[in-house]
This record gives structure tokens, C-alpha cells and sequence, in this order.
């Protein structure tokens, strides 16, 4: 039975439809996870389901444990994860309510960690197309059979927050050509190359973030009320998504490592080692 695992973001925490539900508690080699996991069965596959900023939402997206959260998710043996976000449009086209499922992303982070890498061991993945191709096609694929209004490609661009926009950035980031605004898949996309894991994002469209001139800026309340329409969506689409997904993994994403480990091998600190055999074990045996 393949794994897929579901990040839920703003306004999903939990998911409908699980059989067979167990909740499991994880720690890793950086810490505790976000939450539980909650692991079931929907339409015959295996799910993992984890609360991004926690049950009750009490974790800011700077202090959100993206490694710990993207080990747990690979303990587990999640070969593909869908990170459900909610994103201010920066597109007159993509109207709040509108679902997108992006191709690219730009970085405006600067406070989290960003790599399972380091301590002794160098490794560079390849990361210029972001999100895995076959794991889009099947949101998108997913969100058109319900009827929903997706937009099948697009540049998010990942900010600190917690605070919103200026409405300067606002319009920097217009010009820079991207589409949508959020503060979370960033670290995420990167973490789950680095773990051969298949990753993309569904993005929940709920504002027009401050640039438009004949909307209202953006306001917590009325992202929370078209957030509340789209998670049934949302829901929908996942269930729709999965069957999909019962096909070999033949991206890029599932050997992102091969030719990525630069440290020599026998200079890797055995407490590295340990800590990420999970994820670059295959490769330190076969070196």
C-alpha cells in the first residue's frame, strides 16, 4: 500500500474520511513535530495527516519545525506529501476562492532552517523545479474533476510573517512575476528533496493580499471566512488525488540524492550517520 502524507495548513486540521485511524507520537533527530500524527487509510491507500501549526493553530509560521515535521513524515514512509496552504493572489485572475497549484517559488525567508544538512555532511540537491510535476498533475486533475477553479501552475512566494505585506512588497513581488503569497511551503518543498519525497502544494487562494486598489486590504476575518469555504474543497480534492498516485515514481524527486553527497565518506561524523539514515543511508552503504 503506498503513503501519502497531507500537511494541513490554516483552517485543516484535521482530515475527513479516514479509516482506520491511529495517532502516532514521533520525536526526530531536531525535535518534536508539529502535532500527532494521524495516520489512516482513504480510498485505499495509506494516509498520514499532520497539523501544520498544531491543533488549535498555535504555532507561528517562523516557529513551525519543518525538519522535524518532513523526518516524521519520512519515518513514517510517506513517498508523497501535499502541503494544503492558504495564499494571498497577487493576480487580478486568481480571485479568493480560486484554488492553485504552483510551479515555482521565491524565497523571502531568513529565520529557519532550511536543510536536514550540515554538521559534517555537505549535500546539494537540485531544486530548480520545486514542486514534483506528477504529484501537480494529480491536484490539478483531482480539482477539475469536482468542478473547482484551479490554476495549474504559478510562483509562490514564501515570506517570514507573521505580519502581512506592505503594500510595497506587495507590488515588488507583482513585478517580480509572482502569483500568490503565503508563509509556510517554502522550507518544505526544499526538506522533502532532500528526503526523496514527492511534494506539491495545494494553495488556497483567500484575498488579494494590499495591492489591489479596489479591494480591501487584507483582513484576518474574511481570509478565515473563504478559508472555511475552501477546506471542504480542499478536502475533496485530496480524496480525488490520492487514486492517482498509485503509479511508480518516476520524477527527478525520488533519487534527488544520488549525485548530491559531496562530503567524503569516510569523513561523515557517525552521529550524522545515525541521525540521517533514513534519508541518505542507501547512499553511505553503497559509497
Amino acid at each position: 500500500m503506498h503513503t501519502v502524507g497531507v500537511i494541513g495548513g490554516s483552517g485543516l486540521y484535521d482530515l475527513a474520511g479516514l479509516q482506520q485511524v491511529e495517532r502516532i507520537v514521533l520525536t526526530t533527530p531536531f525535535g518534536d513535530p508539529s502535532d500527532e500524527f494521524v495516520c489512516g487509510t482513504l480510498a485505499g491507500s495509506r494516509l498520514i495527516f499532520l497539523p501544520r501549526h498544531g491543533r488549535g493553530h498555535r504555532i507561528l509560521p517562523s516557529e513551525v519545525n519543518f525538519r522535524a515535521n518532513m523526518y516524521g513524515m519520512k519515518q513514517l514512509g510517506a513517498e508523497w506529501v501535499i502541503g494544503v496552504a492558504s495564499v494571498g493572489s497577487l493576480r487580478e485572475e486568481i480571485v479568493p476562492g480560486h484554488l492553485v497549484v504552483p510551479d515555482q517559488l521565491i524565497d523571502r525567508t531568513y529565520r529557519r532552517p532550511s536543510t536536514f544538512f550540515g554538521n559534517g555532511l555537505v549535500a546539494h540537491v537540485g531544486f530548480a523545479d520545486p514542486f514534483c510535476p506528477l504529484l501537480g498533475q494529480a491536484l490539478v486533475e483531482a480539482a477539475q474533476g469536482i468542478g473547482a477553479i484551479v490554476h495549474p501552475k504559478g510562483t509562490y512566494v514564501c515570506m517570514e510573517g507573521p505580519q502581512f505585506s506592505t503594500r510595497a512588497e506587495s507590488n515588488l513581488y507583482r513585478q517580480w512575476g509572482a502569483d500568490v503569497i503565503g508563509m509556510t511551503n517554502l522550507q518544505e518543498a526544499k526538506l522533502a528533496r532532500e528526503a526523496e519525497i514527492c511534494f506539491a502544494t495545494l494553495a488556497l487562494a483567500t484575498d488579494y493580499d494590499c495591492w489591489h486598489e479596489t479591494e480591501a486590504d487584507v483582513v484576518i476575518g474574511d481570509i478565515l471566512r473563504i478559508l472555511n469555504e475552501n477546506v471542504a474543497t480542499a478536502q475533496r480534492v485530496i480524496a480525488g488525488a490520492v487514486p492517482r498516485l498509485r503509479t511508480p515514481r518516476t520524477c527527478a524527486c525520488a533519487n534527488a540524492l544520488e549525485h548530491a553527497i559531496i562530503t567524503e565518506r569516510s569523513r561523515i561524523p557517525a552521529a550524522v550517520r545515525r541521525d540521517l539514515e533514513i534519508i541518505v543511508g542507501k547512499y553511505l552503504r553503497e559509497g
